[in-house]
């Protein structure tokens, strides 16, 4: 797996970690649960627009 080495988290991040990340390394984006850094991290190839278009949608349904 590729690794992401700049993660960003959101300016609107609660103080106890309570956000996302996001990361870009060779025209692929991640994300991952900042409270968690070595857990799963969902990858794409789509830009972040795309994607937080496509969540805005309903395109992704959580697996069980």
């Amino acid at each position: 797996m590729t690794q992401f080495t700049r993660w960003r988290k959101a300016a609107a991040s609660g103080p106890n970690n309570e956000c996302v990340e996001v990361a870009q390394h060779d025209g692929r984006f991640a994300i991952r649960d900042s409270k968690n850094p070595a857990g799963p991290v969902i990858c794409w190839n789509a830009d972040v627009g795309t994607f937080v278009a496509s969540v805005k949608a309903g395109n992704f349904t959580p697996s069980s």
